[in-house]
């Protein structure tokens, strides 16, 4: 089954937030706090929205996604920031289904689409998304600042 996410669900995401770090390889990335996650999530400005697979009574994967904006399409869209599925509840369809799911909000939004970014080395996913019809966007390379060089671009102005 997937429901949309409650504050009582934050301890479970935070768990699940963890287990992708460690999936990625990357939990030495993960300093997120669990009040300010509730926070935004739950609080008078949510920033973004979680979507959980309940498996037997259990919290077996989740979609974490908030809205962007297409000035080409000049339309809404989705991007889906993490997509994890608990490996002992892979291959039962949870994943499909959070995409689907997802996919229907965007419709029922009217959004333009759906987008996400998946790890170069991760050719599972990679192939799993593109059974589902997904296309990989090669020709752009995604930037990111944080930590100290944002601090110093906020300072420009």
């Amino acid at each position: 089954m997937i429901r949309p996410a409650t504050p009582a669900d934050v301890p479970t995401i935070v768990s699940l937030i963890r287990a992708l770090a460690e999936y990625e390889k990357l939990a030495h990335e993960v300093v997120m706090d669990e009040a300010r996650l509730r926070e935004h999530l739950f609080g008078p400005r949510p920033f973004a929205e979680v979507l959980i697979a309940d498996e037997a009574g259990r919290a077996a994967g989740f979609a974490l996604f908030f809205h962007n904006y297409s000035t080409f399409l000049g339309r809404p869209g989705i991007y889906l920031e993490d997509l994890f599925v608990l490996p002992e509840f892979r291959g039962k369809g949870l994943g499909k289904a959070l995409l689907a799911a997802l996919a229907k909000l965007a419709v029922e939004r009217e959004c333009g689409r759906l987008e996400w970014a998946v790890l170069d080395w991760n050719e599972p996913s990679i192939r799993f998304y593109e059974s589902l019809g997904a296309v990989a966007k090669k020709e752009w390379i995604i930037y990111r600042t944080t930590g100290e060089a944002l601090a110093k671009l906020a300072e420009r102005n």
